[in-house]
């Protein structure tokens, strides 16, 4: 009885996504997931903490900044820092992500040439890890909720699908950065630069509502991040849906993902000669 042989070729052109290789190697992804996290706290001094600190000085810091000295207005009369920290959630699990993601392909680069397995694994874990910090900067944002008297409705459970959408915008960009990064070292120094600029960008310190212009809404949710944002207060403050800003942030969010995807497989055949 001969056994079976397995012949690993490289792929050629666009090819298809094979995303079914995913759910093959799903305990990989277990393990990256995991390793991440044991790795970004490993020598902490405060551990997961940090999920909570971080958040809080960057609110404490926009408060007297924008909501003191600048008094920017916000929606539906919000107390100004449970206005902004219930946007720095989904902006920071967004930045976190797409920081890690954007980096990942080269720091597994010992993985990438010894072994084979998809390489879209890799971007997907450093993605999914800091669901981790969001959990519990969610559990002091829930109590922030209730010590300024603004209860939830059902519409919290947007929160799920608004989670899940800024899971995917970060996995969008960090696709097209992490291949970028394989071959132009460069990327990696941009990131820190594009994070800090895309964050001014975003309705995390001030309000969407506060862009009236009709021309200047539809440019503004060219941004994947502020129709994700502005609903993540909605579902968990009230106000106003986000409505069209919504659908067009969520269009190009669609766009980033699928092209990401197919240039992340078009290039994942030099990952192991260029890493």
């Amino acid at each position: 009885m001969s056994d079976e042989i397995t012949m690993i070729k490289p792929s050629r052109g666009w090819v298809a996504l094979n995303l079914k290789d995913l759910w093959k190697y799903r305990e990989l992804v277990y393990f990256l997931i995991w390793r991440d996290i044991k790795v970004r706290y490993k020598q902490a001094a405060l551990g997961v903490a940090w999920a909570i600190i971080q958040p809080i000085l960057t609110m404490v810091i926009f408060s007297v900044v924008f909501g003191k000295f600048g008094k920017l207005p916000t929606d539906n009369s919000i107390p100004y820092p449970l206005f902004t920290f219930a946007a720095l959630l989904p902006w920071q699990l967004f930045a976190n992500a797409l920081q890690r993601s954007g980096t990942s392909l080269v720091g597994s680069a010992h993985l990438i040439t010894k072994i084979y397995f998809p390489r879209l694994i890799i971007p997907i874990s450093a993605v999914v890890g800091g669901l981790v910090d969001f959990a519990i900067s969610f559990v002091v944002l829930i109590g922030m909720i209730f010590y300024f008297k603004v209860y939830p409705t059902w519409n919290m459970l947007w929160i799920i699908p608004f989670t899940l959408l800024t899971l995917i915008t970060a996995l969008a960009v960090g696709l097209w950065l992490s291949a970028m990064n394989v071959r132009y070292r460069d990327v990696q120094q941009m990131i820190p630069f594009l994070i800090q600029a895309w964050m001014f960008a975003s309705p995390v310190a001030y309000s969407a509502r506060m862009i009236t212009d009709r021309t200047w809404q539809l440019i503004y949710g060219l941004n994947p991040l502020a129709g994700i944002i502005q609903g993540f207060r909605w579902s968990l403050l009230g106000g106003t849906p986000p409505g069209e800003l919504m659908w067009i942030s969520s269009t190009v969010m669609v766009i980033l993902f699928i092209s990401g995807l197919y240039y992340f497989r078009r290039m994942e055949k030099t990952f192991a000669d260029t890493v």
